[in-house]
C-alpha cells in the first residue's frame, strides 16, 4: 500500500459510502450522511399529496362559497392563483422558513444544506425549485435522475446549479448494549490490562462507534476506528499490527460486556486525557475536530 516519506501509510479521502466531510475555512470538520432517492422519493411523494390535497379541498370551497354570491369566475381566479403558489412556491417557501425542509423532508428526517455544510438561504431554494422543471424532462425525472446517479452526493441538476444537497439527519442515540463476540476480539480483550478503565468520554465513544459498525465497510471502519484507536494502541503498550477495530470494540467489551461501566470519580488520567481529546473527533457527532496528523495504520490482527 502507498506510504508516505516518513513511511507512515496514506489515508486514503476519498469518499468511501454516502457520508460526505466539509472542511470550514477555520478548518473544522463536518460530516454528514446524504439522503439516497429512497428517502427523497417518498418525501416528494408527501409534498406532492400536500399539494393535491389543497387543491381539491381549495376549489370545493371557493366552488361553493363564490358560487352562492354567483361571482364564480372570482373563486376560479382564486384557484388558479392558488394553484399557481403551490406549484412554483411551496418548495421554495418551506425551505427557506424551514430551515431546508418541507413538510415531506421533516417526515422522512432530510433536509437541504449548501455544499459548504451551511443552511441554504431564501435564492438557493428558489432556484433548486424552479430548475425542478428541467429535472422533470423529458418524463418521470429522468434527468434528474441521471444527474445524480453520476456524483456522489445525489445532485440533481437544481442542486448542482445552486450549490446545494440532501442530507439524512441522523438521532443520535443508542439501544441496547451490542455483543461482539468475534473470536479476534475477544483474544484481544484478555491482552487489556485489568487495570485500565475507560472514563464516561470514552465510554460513550466507543459505544457509539460499536453501534453503528456493523453499517460500515471494512474500509470505513480502519478510516474512523484510527482516531482512538492509535493512541490507545500506544497508551496500552500493544503491538503495531494490532487492528484499530477489533481494539475499540474489545475495549468496548471490557467496558459494557465483561465488567461493569465505571463510575469513577478519580483524577484524570492518560486515559481521561486521551478520551477528551478524541470526543472532539467522534465520528458519529456533527461537528469534528480539526484535521488530525497522519498516522500509521495496520490493518493485521
Amino acid at each position: 500500500m502507498p506510504v508516505d516519506d516518513n513511511g507512515f501509510m496514506k489515508v486514503d479521502t476519498r469518499q468511501l459510502d454516502t457520508r460526505v466531510r466539509v472542511v470550514t475555512p477555520e478548518n473544522i470538520a463536518f460530516q454528514y450522511r446524504i439522503a439516497g432517492p429512497f428517502q427523497r422519493l417518498p418525501a416528494y411523494l408527501i409534498d406532492l399529496g400536500i399539494r393535491v390535497g389543497v387543491c381539491l379541498i381549495s376549489s370545493i370551497g371557493l366552488t361553493m362559497i363564490f358560487g352562492l354570491a354567483g361571482l364564480e369566475s372570482v373563486g376560479q381566479g382564486l384557484w388558479l392563483l392558488l394553484f399557481f403558489v403551490l406549484a412554483w412556491f411551496y418548495g421554495c417557501l418551506f425551505e427557506t422558513f424551514w430551515n431546508g425542509q418541507t413538510p415531506g423532508k421533516r417526515l422522512m428526517r432530510i433536509r437541504v444544506l449548501s455544499i459548504e455544510g451551511q443552511a441554504i438561504n431564501a435564492s438557493q431554494a428558489t432556484l433548486r425549485n424552479i430548475l425542478r422543471v428541467v429535472d422533470a424532462l423529458p418524463g418521470f425525472y429522468l434527468l434528474g435522475l441521471i444527474s445524480a446517479a453520476m456524483n456522489d452526493r445525489f445532485q440533481r441538476l437544481g442542486d448542482l446549479a445552486c450549490g446545494t444537497m440532501v442530507v439524512s439527519e441522523e438521532p443520535h442515540w443508542l439501544r441496547d448494549v451490542a455483543k461482539v463476540k468475534e473470536p479476534d476480539v475477544l483474544r484481544l480483550a484478555d491482552r487489556i490490562p485489568a487495570s485500565f478503565q475507560p472514563n464516561r468520554s470514552l465510554a460513550r465513544a466507543l459505544a457509539a462507534y460499536v453501534g453503528r459498525r456493523a453499517k460500515f465497510t471494512p474500509s470505513r471502519r480502519i478510516q474512523i476506528a484510527r482516531y482512538l484507536g492509535v493512541p490507545l494502541r500506544e497508551q496500552l503498550g500493544l503491538a503495531q499490527r494490532t487492528n484499530l477495530d477489533y481494539l475499540l470494540c474489545a475495549l468496548y467489551n471490557r467496558a459494557f460486556v465483561t465488567d461493569e461501566a465505571p463510575e469513577s470519580d478519580e483524577p484524570e488520567t492518560s486515559a481521561t486525557v486521551t478520551a477528551q481529546v478524541m470526543d472532539g473527533v467522534n465520528p458519529f457527532a456533527p461537528v469534528v475536530a480539526r484535521e488530525p496528523a497522519e498516522v500509521k495504520l495496520d490493518e493485521g490482527i
